[in-house]
């Protein structure tokens, strides 16, 4: 390549160098800062396309226009009834003054920074003022909707003045006003987690197995009750049943009883003497064995039957 070629490379690379420098472009989702030496120059630039500035002299700073998160560490806070627990949270902003942000806090970096001291603070704070019992419920709960009586009754009926949703919404607004200068507008606080610290936590679990093992017992006892209701209908019904099946076999025995002795009158009208003789047959089987021994004269009427034919 000869020294004119060289020449037309070199120029046309300076060329997209200075072009570059001097154009910018802004998406949808941007706004861009134009510095001088590091000092902001005219108004925010959010209109998105191509944008010119000085080259080399002038830098352009873009920030996000979308919503950004924050999420915090677990920080051990103190409530009002001197219950310690882990504090969990997050929150959503955005920046909504561009210049403003780029003169107090520079990049997200920074807001980011500013946003675990205000945040973490005022969480801190709230919590502090308020019984645990605030921050982990909404609503009040009424004396039906409490399913199994207990000893812990009247702390579940117990009444809240605020909840859990009022105190977020305290900490979004005192935290909003001490971002009004920052160029950030917070848009929403929630309190991601709670949890005990660790020896209350143990005591909370003993507690809750405790009660648990309470409703239990009761639930057991109840079924040994019913248990024992079944039991005592089957018996009387067995009972019953055994009674009506006795009373049906006595009458069917003394209807029977009755047939027999009615075909005994009978049989013993037509012949008498047969008749003695077939009870005094029974009679012998009955009274006599091997080993018994009768004394009895001739006369005997038991032995008439024992005699010589006539």
């Amino acid at each position: 390549m000869n020294r004119r070629g060289i020449i037309a490379v070199v120029v046309a690379l300076g060329a997209l160098v200075l072009f570059n420098s001097a154009y910018y472009e802004v998406n949808e989702t941007s706004q861009v800062i134009i510095t001088q030496f590091g000092n902001p120059v005219g108004a925010p630039v959010t209109t998105p396309g191509l944008h010119m500035k000085v080259p080399f002299i002038q830098r352009a700073n873009s920030f996000d226009k979308r919503f950004l998160e924050w999420d915090g560490n677990p920080n051990q806070v103190p409530t009002k009834d001197k219950r310690f627990i882990w504090v969990d949270t997050y929150a959503r902003w955005r920046i909504v003054d561009p210049l403003k942000f780029f003169q107090r806090l520079r990049d997200e970096r920074g807001a980011q920074s500013r946003l675990d001291d205000i945040l973490d603070g005022e969480t801190r704070n709230s919590v502090a003022r308020y019984n645990l019992i605030e921050l982990v419920r909404n609503t009040n709960r009424t004396r039906a909707e409490v399913a199994v009586e207990s000893d812990e009754e009247s702390a579940i009926l117990e009444q809240i003045q605020k909840g859990r949703a009022a105190i977020e919404q305290e900490i979004l607004q005192r935290a909003s006003s001490r971002m009004a200068n920052l160029g950030i507008e917070l848009l929403d606080l929630r309190l991601k987690r709670l949890n005990y610290v660790e020896q209350v936590q143990k005591d909370v679990f003993a507690r809750m197995i405790a009660e648990r093992n309470r409703v239990a017992e009761l639930f057991r006892s109840e079924g040994e009750g019913e248990a024992a209701r079944i039991r005592g209908e089957r018996e009387r019904e067995l009972k019953r049943i055994q009674s009506e099946a006795y009373r049906s076999g006595e009458e069917l025995r003394g209807k029977a009883d009755a047939q027999a002795t009615d075909i005994y009158a009978e049989a013993h009208g037509r012949d008498p003497d047969f008749y003695a003789f077939t009870k005094s047959l029974e009679t012998y089987e009955h009274t006599m064995d091997a080993k018994t021994i009768f004394i009895l004269g001739t006369d005997s009427e038991l032995l008439k039957f024992m005699g010589k034919p006539k």
